[in-house]
C-alpha cells in the first residue's frame, strides 16, 4: 500500500519475541526467502552442451526471428518482476529500497505458493518518477509481467500510467488494483445483501492515496455515481476549489459543498471506505449512516474503527478490515497471483478494465459458493455462510485460482490483449485444477472411471465427522460415488447445517442409523455367522452391530448393500482392520494384507510400501506385496517400476534383510515376469538410473523407480513420513491391497480431499476385475 494509505510506524506494539522469531526465520538455514533452481538435468557435458555453448544458439536464432518463441524456449511468459523503490512500505513508509526487500521477497513467495509463478525481485533505487519509468521499462525483454509494489503516491499514477503506455506486457501497482478488486468484490456482495443497487448508494471515503483512488475508480466502472462520492484526506473533504493537497487523481472526485470533515458528510451514507488511520471513524458517526451500512475499515494493523465498536453501534452493519482475525479480511493475495496467472498464461499485454472487473465477479461469486475444508480451516475450523461475516472468500480458499485466472483470460482474449489466447478452457481448468490439489494429474484416470462406474455406492463408517460431510458433497457434486454415511441423523443434520454444507440426508445420500436400521438383525445374523467360532457371542455379536460402525459399514459390503468402504478417519488403523479381515477377508490366493502409499511432489508420483499393516514381512510375503502393488499402480495409467530397498546394493551386505529381498526379487520375477523389477538395492539407487548402473550395469530397471518396496514397516512408515514432510507432499492413502472387496482404512491426519481421492479409487475397485494377481 503507499503512503497515504496506512501509517508510516506500527500503531500497535509488536512483541521482541515475534521480532526475534522473524529475525531467525529469514536468516536460517540460509538467508532469504527465495533461491534459483534449474529445471533442465545438468548432469554431464552433453547437458551442459545444450543448456549453454553451443546448444543456446539454436533457441536464440528461434527467438530474433520471431519474438513470440520466447515463451516456448525460456521462462519469460512465467516470470515476473516484483519492483519497488521502498518509498512507501507497508506500515513502514519510505525506508528506501535496500530496507524493502524482505517485503519483495515475501511477495514472490506468495506467487509461487498461490499461483506457481516464479519471481525476481527488483529493489530499485530510482526516487524519481522518470528513473523508475526508464529501469522498469528497460527490463521488458526479460519478464512477461511487472508487479509494481510499494511506491509512494501520486508518484504511483504517473509511473504505472507511462509503464503501460510504453511496455508491451502486464504492469499492475497491486497496492492500488489489487485492493481495488477485493473492496469492489465486498461492496458488490454487502450491496446484494442490503438490497441496494450501486448507482443508488452514497460512498463516503477516508484516504485519498493509491489504493482508495483506485477503489473508487473500479466502483465507479462498475456504476457507482461520482456525484454520491465524498473522499476525504488529512486536509478534510476534497471540495471543488481546493488547492491544498490536490492532484489530478483527486480532482475527478470534487464535490460543490461547504461540508469539511467527516463528521459533516457521512450522513446516509451507504458504504464507508477506509484506507487511512486507526480511530478516523468514531462510533458516533455510524448512527449517521444508511440502513444495513457496509464499513470497509481496511488501516492496517489497527483499523479506522475496531469491529466490535462498530457491531456494538450498529449490529446491522457489514465489516471488513484487512486484518486476519476478523471475518471478512481483504487481503491482496486474494486476487494477484491468480490475475496475473490468467494474464500470463494468454500472453496479455495488459491488464485491463474489462480483466479487473472480471476478477471482481468471480471474486463475489465465489463467496456465494459453498465453502471448501481448506477455507473453512483458515476460519478456526468454522464453515462461514454467505452473509455479512463472509462477503469475500478466505485467502487460502483453492478454489480462487480456478475462478480467478480463467476469467481474466478469457476477458483478456475478448479484449483483443491476449498474444496466445487459450483454446481449450477445459483443458485449462484441468491444467489448474491440476496445480490446486497436486493429485489432480495422478489421480485423473481413477475420477475418470469413477464418472463411469454404475458400482459406486461407497459407505463411510465414520458419517459424522466434517471432512467425511464435506468429502460427500464433493463426490455427489461431480458424480463421482453415491455416499453412504453411517450416524446419527440428527448430528448430521446439525454438523452439515453447522458448517454450511448444502446437501441433506435421505434426499441427496442415504443415511444408516447405528440406533435404528430396519436391517438390523440381518447384520447380527450375518456378523454371528461369520464370527461365531471366534469368541464372540450372540450378545457381543448384537453390541458390537450396533455400536461398531466399521463392522456395519463392512458388512453393508459383505451383503452387497455398498460397493466400497471407507474407514479410519477415527480410530487406531489396527482395530480397523481385524474389523475388515473378519468380514470382508482377503482376495483368494493372498496370504497377507498390506498398505500402499501414493506420495506426490514437485518430482512426480511414488508409490511406498508398505506402509501401514506389516511389522517384518517374509519374501513371499514382500514378492506378494511388491505385485500387488504394481496391479494397483496399473488403475492409476502409470507402469510401474519396482525397486526393492535395503541397506544392501546388489549384494554389498550379506545381512538377514538383504538376503530376504534378495529372494523377494526371484520370486516376484517368477510370478510376474512382465514387472519391471529389481533389487536389492539403496534408495539412492532406486532414484538415480546414473548411480544404479554405476553399480550393476546390467540392472533390469530403467530409469527412476516409482513403486519403492521396504523390507520391514518400520523402513516404510518412516522412510514416508520423512518424505511428506521433507517436501510438503501429498500423500493419497493408505490404499489396503488384497481385501476380497474394496475396503479402506485411511489415517486420522486425512483431509476431505484425501477421503474423496480413496473414495474414487474405491469406486474404480469395485467397477473393475482384480487385473491379475499370481499366488
Amino acid at each position: 500500500m503507499n503512503a497515504q494509505d496506512k501509517p508510516k510506524a506500527p500503531t500497535m506494539p509488536v512483541s521482541a519475541d515475534l521480532d526475534e522469531q522473524a529475525l531467525f526465520f529469514h536468516r536460517y538455514p540460509r538467508p532469504g526467502k527465495l533461491e534459483i533452481q534449474a529445471t533442465k538435468p545438468l548432469g554431464n557435458q552433453r547437458d551442459l552442451a545444450l543448456a549453454y555453448s553451443p546448444g543456446v544458439a539454436a533457441p536464440c536464432l528461434a527467438i530474433r526471428d520471431n519474438p513470440d518463441m520466447a515463451a516456448d524456449y525460456t521462462a519469460r511468459a512465467n516470470l515476473v518482476a516484483v519492483v519497488s523503490n521502498g518509498s512507501a512500505v507497508l506500515g513502514l513508509g519510505n525506508i528506501g529500497p535496500l530496507a524493502s526487500k524482505p517485503v519483495m521477497e515475501g511477495k514472490a513467495v506468495l506467487f509461487k505458493k498461490f499461483a506457481g509463478i516464479d519471481v525476481f525481485d527488483i529493489e530499485i533505487d530510482a526516487p524519481g518518477i522518470e528513473a523508475m519509468v526508464s529501469t522498469v521499462s528497460a527490463l521488458e525483454p526479460t519478464f512477461g509481467g511487472i508487479n509494481l509494489e510499494d511506491i509512494k503516491s501520486p508518484e504511483c499514477f504517473e509511473v504505472e500510467r507511462r509503464l503501460r503506455e510504453k511496455m508491451n506486457i502486464p504492469v499492475f501497482h497491486d497496492d492500488q488494483h489489487g485492493t481495488a478488486i477485493i473492496v469492489a468484490a465486498a461492496v458488490l456482495n454487502g450491496l446484494e445483501l442490503a438490497g441496494k443497487n450501486i448507482a443508488d448508494v452514497k460512498i463516503v471515503t477516508s484516504g485519498a492515496g493509491a489504493a482508495a483512488l483506485a477503489c473508487l475508480h473500479l466502483l465507479v466502472s462498475l456504476g457507482a455515481k461520482k456525484e454520491n462520492i465524498w473522499v476525504h484526506d488529512i486536509e478534510g473533504l476534497v471540495y471543488d476549489g481546493r488547492n491544498t493537497l490536490m492532484d489530478e487523481w483527486k480532482e475527478i472526485y470534487t464535490q460543490k459543498s461547504d461540508k469539511r470533515v467527516l463528521a459533516d458528510s457521512i450522513g446516509g451514507a451507504d458504504v464507508f471506505l477506509g484506507l487511512s488511520a486507526a480511530g478516523v471513524l468514531k462510533p458516533e458517526l455510524l448512527e449517521q449512516m444508511a440502513d444495513k451500512p457496509l464499513i470497509m475499515a481496511l488501516a492496517n494493523p489497527t483499523p479506522e474503527i475496531m469491529p466490535e465498536l462498530a457491531r456494538a453501534a450498529r449490529p446491522d452493519a457489514m465489516i471488513c478490515t484487512g486484518r486476519s482475525d476478523f471475518p471478512n479480511q481483504v487481503n491482496n493475495v486474494l486476487c494477484f497471483p491468480y490475475i496475473f496467472r490468467g494474464a500470463l498464461d494468454c500472453g496479455a499485454r495488459t491488464i485491463n478494465e474489462e480483466m479487473k472487473m472480471a476478477a471482481v465477479k468471480a471474486i463475489a461469486a465465489l463467496a456465494r459458493e459453498e465453502v471448501s475444508d481448506v477455507a473453512a480451516r483458515a476460519y478456526s475450523g468454522e464453515s462461514p455462510i454467505f452473509g455479512a461475516d463472509y462477503l469475500i472468500p478466505s485467502p487460502f480458499d483453492p478454489r480462487l485460482i480456478l475462478r480467478i485466472a480463467p476469467a481474466v483470460a478469457k476477458a483478456a482474449a475478448e479484449t483483443g490483449v491476449a498474444a496466445r489466447p487459450i483454446q481449450d478452457f477445459e483443458a485449462y481448468l484441468d491444467q489448474l485444477n491440476r496445480f490446486v490439489w497436486r493429485s489432480g494429474f495422478v489421480m485423473k484416470p481413477i475420477f475418470s472411471a469413477a464418472k463411469v462406474s454404475e458400482k459406486n455406492r461407497v459407505i463411510f463408517a465414520e458419517g459424522e465427522d466434517e471432512r467425511v460431510l464435506r468429502a460427500a458433497q464433493v463426490l455427489l457434486e461431480e458424480k463421482t460415488a453415491t455416499p453412504i454415511l453411517i450416524g446419527r441423523p440428527s448430528v448430521i443434520e446439525a454438523r452439515l447445517a453447522r458448517f454450511g454444507i448444502r446437501i441433506r440426508p435421505n434426499v441427496d445420500f442415504a443415511v444408516v442409523n447405528p440406533e435404528d436400521d430396519p436391517r438390523y438383525r440381518d447384520y447380527v445374523d450375518e456378523y454371528f455367522a461369520l464370527v461365531g467360532r471366534e469368541g464372540i457371542n450372540p450378545e457381543a455379536a448384537r453390541t458390537i452391530v450396533r455400536t461398531n460402525n466399521t463392522v456395519i459399514g463392512a458388512l453393508a459390503v459383505k451383503r452387497g448393500d455398498a460397493d466400497a468402504l471407507i474407514c479410519g478417519v477415527e480410530g487406531r488403523y489396527d482395530k480397523h482392520l481385524s474389523d475388515v479381515n473378519q468380514i470382508i477377508g482377503k482376495r483368494p490366493g493372498v496370504c497377507a494384507f498390506s498398505g500402499l502409499s501414493l506420495v506426490i511432489s514437485q518430482r512426480g508420483a511414488m508409490f511406498f510400501t508398505d506402509t501401514f499393516v506389516n511389522y517384518n514381512p517374509s519374501a513371499q510375503e514382500i514378492a506378494e506385496i511388491t505385485i500387488l502393488a504394481a496391479e494397483e499402480i496399473r488403475r492409476f495409467g502409470i507402469t510401474p517400476k519396482a525397486a526393492l530397498i535395503c541397506h544392501s546394493n546388489f549384494g554389498s551386505r550379506d545381512s538377514e534383510s538383504a538376503q530376504k529381498m534378495r529372494a523377494a526379487l526371484k520370486l516376484v520375477r517368477q510370478r510376474a515376469p512382465e514387472l519391471e523389477v529389481d533389487g536389492e538395492m539403496q534408495g539412492g539407487s532406486a532414484l538415480s538410473e546414473t548411480l544404479r548402473k554405476r553399480a550393476m550395469p546390467d540392472s533390469s530397471l530403467t530409469g527412476e523407480a516409482n513403486l519403492l518396496v521396504f523390507p520391514n514397516l518400520d523402513a516404510a512408515n518412516i522412510s514416508l513420513g520423512l518424505v511428506r514432510n521433507l517436501t510438503d507432499a501429498l500423500h493419497v492413502g493408505p490404499i489396503l491391497l488384497g481385501a476380497a472387496q474394496p475396503a479402506h482404512i485411511l489415517s486420522s491426519s486425512v483431509t476431505s480431499r484425501g477421503v474423496v481421492n480413496m473414495a474414487a479409487l474405491a469406486v474404480v475397485e469395485a467397477s473393475q476385475p482384480n487385473l491379475q494377481f499370481q499366488s
